[in-house]
C-alpha cells in the first residue's frame, strides 16, 4: 500500500490538535525533532486503499521564523530533501482570526506544494455573529477549502475525498515582489533552482541557519552584492499580503459588528486589573486543592500494590540477594514511578480543560506584566505553579513556551518552586526546632508558609541571574490570540492525559528504577572489618554498609553544616527523591515513618545527640541548615531526567544540579554558623 505525506499547519489555537486527533485516531506518536526541543506529533490514517502519514507541525505565524518552533515549520516545508517534506499541506485556519490564518496560507500556497484549506470552528460562527459565503469561495480561491467542525467531525470526510482525488491545479502565485529586488531574486533563482517565492523567502531571511545549508552561502553573496536589508523585504511581503488579504476576507467572512458575544461578555471579568487576578488565584486554589486531595487515594492503592506485591515476592523467592534486589530495589524503584501518575494526570486534566475551554490565554495575559521583568513570560506561570505539586509535570508542561529562552530559563529556575516532596522534610523539622503554640495561626504554620515563598523569590532571582547569562536569537515577545470559550474537547483532554502519562513512565522511569537500585546495592553489601571482603548485609546496620561508611567519608564536608554521618545519609539516599529523607533517619533510628510510630521517632530524633559535637543533632541551627538545603537543592533524579529530556541535553541538568546545591550548601553554611 503506498503511502503519501500530509503536515498540518496553522496558527496556534486554530485547531490543529482536534483535527490531527480526528484524522489519525489512535495510531499517532510523539517525541521532539532531532536536536531541539520542539514537540513532534505524527499519525497514521488509511482511505480507500491509501496510507497517510500525519505531521502535526508546530504553531507558526509566517514562514519568517520568530522561534525555535517557527523554525521547524520553515525547515520542513522549503526543503524537498527534508524527511517529513510534504505530498499535501492542510492549513488550518480560525474563522474567527482570517486574516491572520490567510497570511500564513498566502506564504504557503506560493511554495508550490499541493495545499488545502481549512476553515475550522465552524460550528461556533452562529453564536459568533460570524457569515461563511460559501457562494464566494470558488471565485476566490484556486486551491481546495473546505469547512470543517474538528470538534464534531463535520467536513473530515470531505477532506478526506479531496486528499484521496489530489490537487491536479497549480495554484497562482499570489505574492509579486517589489520590481527593485528583481535582480537579485532572479539571479538566486537562477544559481539554486528553486522558484521566485522560495529564492524571495530565503532572501529576507533575518537568521541565515533558517536557510538550507546548501544555499547559505549563495544567499549570503547576494544580500551583500544587492545590499539587500531581510527586514525590509519582509516589512514589503507583509504589507502586499495584507492588502490582499483584507480585501479577500470581506469579500468571504462577514461578522455583525454589533453582536456582542458571550467571550467579550466575560473576558471583561476575567481579564479586568483586579477580579481577573482574584478569579485565577481561586481557580488555582482549587485545583492545587483537589491535587492534593484526589491524587492521595489512587496514591495509596498504588503504594498499596506495590506493598502487597513485595509481600508476594517474600512468600514466593528464596532469602538471599536476588530476593532483596527485586523485593527491595526494583519493585520499589517502579513504585517511585507510577506513584507519580495520578499526580501528573490530574494537574495536566486541569491544565488541558483550561486550554480548550480557553481560558489559559487569558492567565498568560494576565501574568505576562508580572514575569518579564526577570525574563521569563506570561506562559511561564503554569509551570511555576504546578512547580508546587511537582516538577516533573510542571518542567514538561514548559512546552507550551515559544521562545527557547524563556521556555530553558522557567526550566531551570521551576525545581526552586516547593514541591510535595519537600514536604515530609519540613513537617519533621519543623517539628522538632519549631515550638506549636497554640490557636489556628501558630508559628509552625508560619515557618513552612515561609519555605513556599522562600522558594518563588529564590526562583525570581534564579530567572532574574538567568536572564543576564543565557544569550537568544530571538526577542522577546508576546503573541497571543484570545480563542473563543468553548466547552472542552474530552477526546483531547483525555489524548493529552495518556500521551504526557506515558511519556513520563518511559523517559524519567528508567533512570528512576536505575538509581533506586543503586543506592539498594549501596546499602545492603559493604566490606566485612573480619576478612575484608565485600559481605551481603540484609540483617546489618546500615553504617556498616557501602552507603553508610560512605556518609562517614563524607562527612567532614557536611560537618560544618551541623551534620553528622546519619543525616549524611539521608542527604545521599534523597537525590534519588527528597521524601527519601524521612524513611532513610527512621530507617537509621529503626523506626517506621508512619502512625504513632512516627511520634516515637521524632521523639528519638529530638533526643539524639551529636557524637562530634555532644549536643542535640536537631537543635535550631541544623534544622534550619537542613531546611534551607532541601529548599535549594537539585535532589530528585527524575527531575533531571525529565530536564535532560526537555533540553534534549545533559548540560543544563548537570549545570543545574551543581549551581542549585552550591546555593543550597552554601546558605545551610551561613544558617548554621549564624545560628550555632
Amino acid at each position: 500500500m503506498s503511502t503519501k505525506t500530509i503536515v498540518l499547519a496553522g496558527n496556534p489555537n486554530a485547531g490543529k490538535t482536534t483535527l490531527f486527533n480526528q484524522l489519525s485516531g489512535l495510531h499517532q506518536k510523539t517525541g521532539n525533532y532531532p536536536g531541539i526541543t520542539v514537540e513532534k506529533k505524527k499519525g497514521k490514517f488509511n482511505y480507500k486503499g491509501v496510507g497517510y502519514t500525519l505531521i502535526d507541525l508546530p504553531g507558526t505565524y509566517s514562514l519568517c521564523p520568530s522561534s525555535a518552533d517557527e523554525e521547524v515549520v520553515l525547515n520542513i516545508l522549503s526543503n524537498p530533501e527534508h524527511p517529513d517534506y510534504p505530498d499535501f499541506i492542510i492549513v488550518v485556519g480560525d474563522v474567527h482570526n482570517m486574516k491572520r490564518s490567510l497570511f500564513l496560507y498566502e506564504q504557503v500556497k506560493d511554495l508550490k506544494i499541493p495545499t488545502i484549506l481549512v476553515i475550522n470552528q465552524i460550528d461556533s460562527i452562529e453564536k459568533e455573529g460570524i457569515l461563511i459565503r460559501e457562494e464566494n469561495i470558488p471565485k476566490y480561491f484556486d486551491a481546495p477549502v473546505v469547512l470543517v467542525s474538528s470538534r464534531k467531525g463535520k467536513g473530515i470526510d470531505d477532506l478526506k475525498e479531496i486528499i484521496n482525488k489530489g490537487i491536479s491545479q497549480e495554484p497562482k502565485q499570489s505574492f509579486q515582489y517589489p520590481e527593485e529586488y528583481r535582480k537579485a531574486v532572479e539571479e538566486f533563482k537562477t544559481e539554486a533552482h528553486i522558484n521566485d517565492y522560495l529564492a524571495w523567502l530565503f532572501l529576507s531571511q533575518v537568521k541565515i541557519g533558517n536557510v538550507p545549508e546548501k544555499y547559505r552561502d549563495t544567499v549570503t553573496k547576494i544580500v551583500k552584492k544587492y545590499k539587500l536589508i531581510p527586514k525590509r523585504l519582509q516589512l514589503r511581503e507583509t504589507i502586499s499580503r495584507h492588502q490582499l488579504i483584507d480585501d479577500l476576507v470581506e469579500k468571504i467572512v462577514y461578522k455583525d459588528p454589533t453582536h456582542q458575544t458571550f467571550t467579550n461578555k466575560v473576558d471583561k471579568i476575567v481579564t479586568h486589573h483586579f477580579w481577573g487576578y482574584f478569579i485565577f488565584f481561586c481557580i488555582l486554589f482549587l485545583i492545587f486543592q483537589s491535587l492534593f486531595y484526589l491524587s492521595s487515594y489512587p496514591q495509596d492503592w498504588i503504594e498499596g500494590i506495590f506493598a502487597d506485591s513485595g509481600k508476594l515476592l517474600t512468600k514466593l523467592l528464596p532469602e538471599g540477594p536476588v530476593l532483596e534486589l527485586i523485593a527491595h530495589g526494583i519493585v520499589p524503584g517502579i513504585s517511585g514511578v507510577v506513584v507519580f501518575i495520578p499526580q501528573i494526570a490530574i494537574l495536566f486534566f486541569f491544565l488541558l480543560i483550561m486550554e480548550e475551554s480557553g481560558y489559559m490565554a487569558r492567565v498568560v495575559f494576565l501574568m505576562d506584566r508580572w514575569f518579564r521583568p526577570v525574563g521569563l513570560n506570561g506562559k511561564s506561570v503554569v509551570p511555576l505553579l504546578s512547580g508546587a505539586a511537582c516538577a516533573i509535570p510542571a518542567i514538561m508542561s514548559a512546552r507550551n513556551i515559544e521562545n527557547s529562552k524563556e521556555r530553558l530559563i522557567t526550566i531551570l529556575v521551576t525545581p526552586f518552586i516547593t514541591c510535595s516532596a519537600r514536604l515530609p522534610v519540613y513537617s519533621i523539622i519543623i517539628a522538632l526546632i519549631i515550638p506549636k503554640g497554640e490557636g489556628f495561626f501558630n508559628l509552625q504554620g508560619f515557618v513552612m508558609m515561609a519555605m513556599y515563598l522562600l522558594g518563588v523569590i529564590m526562583a525570581f532571582i534564579g530567572a532574574a541571574i538567568a536572564n543576564k547569562l543565557i544569550k537568544s536569537k530571538y526577542r522577546s515577545y508576546l503573541i497571543l490570540d484570545m480563542p473563543s470559550y468553548k466547552v472542552p474537547f474530552w477526546r483531547n483532554v483525555f489524548y493529552g492525559l495518556f500521551e504526557k502519562s506515558w511519556s513520563f513512565i518511559a523517559s524519567a522511569g528508567k533512570i528512576i528504577i536505575a538509581v533506586s537500585v543503586i543506592l539498594w546495592a549501596l546499602g545492603t553489601f559493604g566490606i566485612s572489618e573480619d576478612n575484608g571482603k565485600t559481605n551481603y548485609f540484609a540483617d546489618t546496620s546500615l553504617k556498616d554498609s557501602y552507603l553508610g561508611k560512605f556518609g562517614k567519608a563524607i562527612e567532614p564536608v557536611f560537618e560544618p553544616l551541623g551534620y553528622d554521618w546519619k543525616i549524611d545519609i539521608g542527604i545521599l539516599s534523597s537525590f534519588a527523591a527528597r521524601e527519601v529523607f524521612v524513611g532513610t533517619i527512621a530507617s537509621i533510628y529503626s523506626m517506621e515513618d508512619d502512625g504513632e510510630e512516627n511520634l516515637k521517632l521524632k521523639e528519638l530524633m529530638r533526643k539524639d545527640l551529636n557524637y562530634n559535637t555532644g549536643e542535640p543533632t536537631f537543635n535550631l541551627a541544623t534544622g534550619v541548615s537542613i531546611m534551607l538545603f532541601y529548599a535549594f537543592a537539585m535532589q530528585c533524579v527524575s527531575t533531571l531526567a525529565v530536564v535532560k529530556k526537555e533540553t534534549n541535553s545533559w548540560k543544563w541538568p548537570i549545570i543545574q544540579l551543581f549551581a542549585m546545591t552550591g546555593i543550597a550548601y552554601v546558605s545551610a553554611l551561613i544558617a548554621y554558623q549564624l545560628l550555632k
